[in-house]
């Protein structure tokens, strides 16, 4: 009887290990299951990471530079000017660019001054490369763009780059539909991480 009463006894504690196994396997389970289904919905709709190719946001941005782009927040509002956003150029690119002349406006390029409803636009965020090519008698801007009504559902974008940058003085106005978030976050390199700054000076 006492040999039989060690056996229940063994056989209960396995059975009691082996269910307490089991419970801590499927709590994990579901934590990773529940973690990866969040990955998959924030990145598919509300923060994704994206990197930066080429030269067309300098200074304001670098090659390989690594961003977060903000998904939800034009699904709220509407893009503003000054922000910098991230847009379907094609079937296989995207492209980084800023805001700067919205529905309705007229906006004009000519040197590097640019016109928005015949206001000239303050950009701080080029001042520098602007101040630098005036002193070499030059410009920065290399291309002009002709006073143009922006479009309903339409955004004329620039990159900060102006002498090397595919954008609407060459590709045209985008529509909405294109655009797919604003970076709001370089995370790479290192020494860079910090937010993005929208600011845009006062027009003149």
């Amino acid at each position: 009887m006492a040999m039989e009463e060690k056996i229940d006894n063994l056989e209960n504690k396995e059975e009691k290990y082996t269910n307490s196994y089991l419970n801590t396997a499927w709590e994990w389970i579901k934590s990773i299951l529940i973690a990866v289904a969040l990955v998959v919905i924030i990145r598919s709709f509300l923060f994704t990471p994206t990197v930066v190719s080429g030269q067309s946001m300098e200074p304001s941005f670098f090659n390989t530079d690594k961003l977060i782009v903000n998904k939800i927040l034009y699904s709220i509002r509407e893009p503003e000017r000054g922000e910098v956003i991230i847009f379907e150029a094609n079937q296989e690119q995207d492209f980084i660019k800023r805001v700067i002349a919205l529905p309705g406006e007229t906006v004009e390029v000519k040197g590097d001054q640019v016109f928005v409803n015949g206001e000239l636009l303050d950009e701080p965020y080029i001042q520098d490369e602007i101040d630098a090519a005036k002193k070499n008698g030059g410009t920065y801007n290399n291309l002009d763009f002709p006073e143009a009504i922006v479009p309903e559902g339409r955004l004329f974008v620039m990159g900060d780059n102006r002498p090397n940058s595919q954008d609407s003085r060459r590709i045209g106005f985008i529509t909405y539909d294109q655009v797919i978030g604003r970076a709001d976050l370089v995370f790479w390199p290192i020494q860079d991480i910090g937010l993005v700054s929208h600011e845009v000076g006062e027009n003149k």
